[in-house]
């Protein structure tokens, strides 16, 4: 299982100190380990699952969780076999299928049998390949800046991430933040969280190829970032709109990729509440 750090933990606690006093933490069981959930909004609110990129831990919605708590019951996942309160044990997660089947006990365990489901980044990744897998569970799907869903990642970004994932400190992965949000400046406390994410021993992000987007049937949005360093937006919400002719497709002005889901969070509620209503 991935191993904690005090510095991580002390910041990790500061950030869940930012959701609202009403939030539950669940440790829901799964096969691969105990998963924590943070669970915000009315009991009989629709269920939402909310899916972070890499190193961002459930945490990082604490800007949208009140807004869409307050129609939907938010269940916000750190990540199995990334930083966070989610451990790894029992069965080993090896493959991209194990995600899908984490997901599926998870959803099992949280005693939900549909869900409407977001993810950012590396989390719209997996919510993609869930859709695909259990298509029957989920009413509605909402990619965040998705990647390897629509497009590959661009040279000059992983090149740029390259000292941060082989040789993981602190300094490089603020250095690395710092490039890709460029002046946007997000939440202070949120990038000292990232930052001491890439540095916990243990983590094991599993990779896959892309899902068939095209045969995603449930109503979809992509959100893209204008000034995403990942991607190239426009050319990624051209491709979206072919794959995928019935889905909705915008840009979120200002925002780059590691700045969400924290940049103008307001406008990115928005966006998710009209569409999830």
């Amino acid at each position: 299982m991935p191993v904690s750090l005090p510095a991580f933990d002390r910041v990790y606690d500061e950030l869940r100190a930012r959701w609202p006093e009403s939030t539950e933490e669940r440790d829901v069981a799964t096969p691969y380990g105990p998963t924590r959930v943070h669970v915000y909004g009315p009991a009989d609110g629709s269920p939402l699952v909310l899916l972070p990129g890499g190193s961002a831990t459930g945490l990082v919605w604490f800007a949208n969780a009140p807004a869409l708590g307050g129609r939907h019951r938010v269940h916000a996942v750190d990540l199995l076999g990334d930083a966070g309160r989610t451990e790894r044990g029992g069965t080993p997660l090896k493959s991209a299928d194990d995600l899908t089947a984490w997901l599926d006990a998870l959803l099992d365990g949280l005693g939900l049998a549909r869900t409407q489901l977001c993810g950012h980044s590396y989390g719209a990744w997996l919510a993609a390949r869930y859709a695909l897998h259990a298509p029957q569970r989920v009413d509605r799907l909402a990619l965040v800046d998705p990647t390897q869903v629509f497009a590959g990642l661009r040279p000059g970004y992983l090149m740029r991430a390259l000292p941060t994932l082989v040789r993981p400190s602190e300094a490089r992965a603020r250095a690395f933040l710092a490039w890709e949000t460029a002046d946007i400046h997000p939440d202070e406390t949120w990038q000292r969280l990232y930052a001491l994410a890439t540095t916990v021993p243990g983590r094991k992000l599993v990779a896959g190829g892309r899902p068939r987007a095209a045969d995603l049937r449930m109503p979809v949005l992509v959100l893209l970032a204008e000034h995403s360093r990942v991607h190239h937006a426009v050319k990624v919400a051209g491709r979206a709109r072919r794959t995928l002719p019935q889905a909705e497709v915008a840009l979120l002005p200002g925002a780059t990729h590691h700045s969400l889901p924290l940049t103008a969070p307001e406008q990115l509620n928005d966006r998710l509440t009209d569409f999830l209503d």
